[in-house]
């Protein structure tokens, strides 16, 4: 093609290029036959099935439902659920029960958040609400307000049945545990 070189001549640069190879089609070919065979359609690119994105523009009031994965950097007001996993953007501002497999909170939850899984909050995340994960990893700079419950996964979480009633004696007042109140910072 062309070459330019400090120093030399101009003129040798304004030759002209050869001639491009001619691409177009010749009148008498036929056209492929797609489904004969003999030749494929052209390839498409596979949709983005697996990863869904509500942008920063978009605010939605009502219930959300997803498949798979979904990112949010826009405004939600109501319900999230899916069995997928919810990425909260650092734009998203999101004031919902939100129940997934997984939650990583980049920006700003007003909401209870249930996971199956694992719920992440970064360092920008501020969460006004209840936690309840199987997994909770809280980075540094994280604002979170409110109750946690971790450990047990939530899908099988069954409530627990009551004793059963006992014939033994009870303890009189004296030998009753004693309650009091303990006073003190927590740093």
């Amino acid at each position: 093609m062309f070459k330019k070189v400090i120093g030399q001549d101009n003129s040798e640069s304004q030759r002209s290029a050869p001639p491009l190879p001619d691409t177009r089609r010749a009148e008498t070919t036929p056209a492929p036959a797609y489904g004969s065979g003999q030749v494929s359609p052209p390839a498409r690119p596979a949709p983005s099935a697996n990863r869904n994105i509500l942008s920063s523009d978009v605010e939605i009031k009502g219930t959300v439902k997803f498949s798979n994965d979904l990112v949010v950097d826009g405004k939600i007001d109501g319900e999230i659920t899916s069995d997928g996993n919810l990425t909260v953007g650092e734009n998203a501002r999101i004031k919902a029960e939100i129940r997934t497999a997984s939650i990583i909170v980049y920006g700003k939850v007003q909401g209870n958040l249930t996971a199956t899984d694992r719920i992440e909050l970064k360092s920008s995340a501020e969460v006004v609400g209840d936690i309840k994960a199987k997994t909770l990893a809280i980075d540094a700079g994280a604002i979170f307000v409110g109750k946690s419950t971790v450990g047990t996964p939530v899908s099988t979480v069954q409530p627990t049945a009551a004793p059963a009633p006992t014939t033994q004696p009870t303890k009189s007042a004296s030998e009753a545990p004693k309650q009091g109140t303990l006073s003190g910072t927590i740093s």
